[in-house]
């Protein structure tokens, strides 16, 4: 996998056999030099820790030695030590790169489908993945601890294309190493592509990905899988990645939503389900992202739902708010404390020259909070996605400003963080 080194799943590898004897080892020490200056004044407390597990050799207070314990191996520690858990609640683990801090950064819309032009000029080139995005970009992609892309189409060679839909995707499963290849740590399904070729390509694609462990968030084989975060553990902050899309708006859509016993996506159409999910959420985590597929295709204005459901999701707990499918980018605001960017737009999804971006935020490792985010200007031409410098970067950022008079962002696409 070029350019990464960071995820870790579902608890640690061990040499059983190894570990145990250096454990007798350490114990017999400490149990001489215990008796050796303690002499008869009673069992003294020491503690060893095997794989994560707190073993009281000569007795002493239980809660004392757990808590001694976990101060060693952080606030998480309980949940990094039970794979089990880890796997059931879809958890994940990364080292952040930097002492004290997470960073997370977010694309728009990707397309890996033969039948397209992305996949083209890719094979034509010849290069892979650094044929069609720059190194300044991936170089930003592959460093953050977190990187999450909308996957806007399948991975299948089976099913038949939705009947009357202008546009249908699916990719050889196969493509999908490149997620790995751009720095991807995990995807939206979320989107109404993903049952671009019936249930079966549906199917196929949640087993393509888990075939290459790509974790994956906003669809699912029944509503539980479709609805439940992906987690990720990173230092000291846990945080959880949510997916919904309110696309398409009809009460028979061609992308099923999930149900108790069927594939689908997670559909927040009404809204009332995301809120839940993301109340939960934030009861079992430190940060909250939500990333949302909504709005109105090629238009800067936001929707009524957008404007309606932003505020509603912020208030259940959202610590920031992603979206996407529109196509091209929109603003960027605040909802009290929570970041809004309102589209992505593409990042490689067609031949068409247009502005996109990625977003990158900081986060405070010990209080979770938000240091910076930052709005990273790039251009799709010509199937290929390349980052913007000097007056095109000042460009795209004045664009931005014109569509966000509500905040403020800085020559190098910072947007100011409200204090608290």
């Amino acid at each position: 996998m070029a350019g990464k080194r960071k995820r870790r799943r579902n608890g640690r590898v061990s040499i059983f056999l190894l570990t145990m004897l250096i454990t007798i080892a350490v114990g017999s020490v400490v149990l001489l030099v215990s008796w050796a200056f303690l002499g008869n004044r009673g069992m003294v407390l020491a503690a060893v820790t095997v794989e994560g597990e707190v073993f009281s050799l000569f007795g002493g207070n239980d809660a004392e030695t757990e808590a001694a314990a976990e101060t060693e191996q952080g606030k998480y520690a309980d949940i990094l030590n039970n794979p089990e858990l880890m796997a059931q609640q879809n958890i994940y683990t990364i080292t952040p790169a930097a002492e004290g801090e997470v960073s997370l950064v977010f694309a728009g819309d990707i397309l890996f489908d033969d039948g397209y032009s992305i996949m083209a000029k890719m094979k034509s080139r010849g290069q892979g993945i650094e044929g069609s995005i720059d190194s300044g970009l991936l170089g930003v992609m592959r460093d953050a601890d977190i990187f999450m892309v909308n996957n806007e189409f399948t991975y299948t060679k089976r099913g038949a294309p939705t009947p009357g839909k202008a546009f249908t995707f699916r990719a050889d499963p196969a493509h999908a190493s490149l997620l790995h290849d751009m720095g991807a740590d995990l995807v939206s399904l979320a989107n109404n592509h993903a049952y671009d070729y019936g249930e079966v390509s549906l199917t196929d694609t949640l087993d393509t990905l888990q075939s290459i462990g790509m974790p994956y968030a906003g669809a699912g084989r029944n509503l539980a899988e479709a609805v439940r975060p992906v987690y990720y553990i990173a230092g000291d902050l846990k945080i959880a990645f949510l997916s919904a899309t309110q696309i398409e708006r009809v009460d028979n859509p061609d992308t099923k939503g999930a149900t108790e016993t069927s594939p689908g996506v997670f559909r927040c159409r009404d809204v009332d389900m995301l809120l839940q999910a993301v109340s939960e959420a934030k009861a079992n985590s430190d940060f909250v992202v939500v990333y949302i597929h909504w709005g109105t295709e090629s238009t800067t204005e936001l929707d009524w739902a957008q404007k309606e459901q932003a505020p509603r999701i912020a208030a259940a707990g959202a610590d920031l708010i992603i979206g996407d499918h529109p196509h091209v980018l929109q603003g960027i605001d605040y909802i009290g404390n929570t970041p809004v960017i309102y589209s992505l737009g593409n990042f490689l999804f067609n031949s068409k020259t247009q502005d996109t971006c990625l977003v990158r935020a900081i986060l405070d490792e010990e209080s979770g909070s938000l240091k910076s985010f930052q709005f990273i200007p790039a251009l799709q031409k010509d199937c290929r996605t390349t980052i913007h410098e000097g007056t095109e970067k000042a460009r795209v950022i004045g664009h931005m400003r014109s569509l966000s008079p509500k905040v403020q962002i800085d020559e190098e696409g910072y947007i100011a963080v409200p204090e608290n």
